[in-house]
């Protein structure tokens, strides 16, 4: 709860941030966007009543539009990933300074993707996949498998409901994560790698 409050009042004076609430366990955080929205959420992964990943994929299903930034103490790789893999589009630990957290929230409303130095690392070294390239999210894949269909940004956001700016959004991820140039480099990689 100290955390909370301590991160709620840095979201208060920083500037172009309004902190549009706070839960302490995911029923209430559900409960919330029934009625409501956000930009972005930090997310921890320990909560009462259901895990930061959980959590994280149910909001990503139900509200794609909505940006998760994992904040938790756990460094470790496997977190990290668990996280990318439910949608979230960042990772910061819980001893970030408030530059970092800002910085952070401004990456990620743009939608790329924030991960402080200890969760790349973590990620890095616990990167499962030999060639090298970064863990893609649920989100990635599907929008990865269309690309390789041959649809356009408009039909995949049609297919998969998010607007045509997330479906570029995963696009620009997709290209930076597997370095490539255009949606013709990206399929041939994807398939030499077997991602889709």
């Amino acid at each position: 709860m100290v955390v909370i409050e301590g991160i709620y009042s840095v979201l208060q004076t920083a500037h172009g941030i309004e902190p549009a609430g706070y839960s302490t366990n995911a029923t209430n955080c559900l409960e919330y966007f029934k009625t409501r929205t956000a930009d972005v959420i930090l997310m921890d992964i320990s909560l009462p009543d259901m895990n930061g990943v959980d959590l994280c994929r149910q909001i990503k299903k139900n509200y794609p539009g909505i940006m998760v930034l994992a904040l938790s103490t756990f460094n470790q790789g496997t977190y990290v990933r668990k996280m990318v893999e439910s949608g979230a589009s960042g990772y910061l630990l819980k001893n970030a300074g408030r530059k970092e957290i800002i910085d952070a929230i401004n990456e990620v409303i743009k939608g790329r993707t924030y991960f402080s130095f200890d969760a790349s690392q973590a990620l890095k070294s616990h990167s499962t996949q030999p060639n090298g390239i970064p863990p893609l999210t649920k989100r990635e894949k599907e929008v990865l498998r269309h690309i390789a269909e041959g649809l356009t940004s408009a039909e995949i956001a049609k297919q998969l409901f998010i607007s045509i700016d997330t479906v570029e959004s995963h696009r620009k991820n997709l290209n930076n994560k597997l370095n490539a140039k255009n949606s013709v480099m990206l399929v041939k990689l994807a398939v030499e790698n077997n991602l889709i």
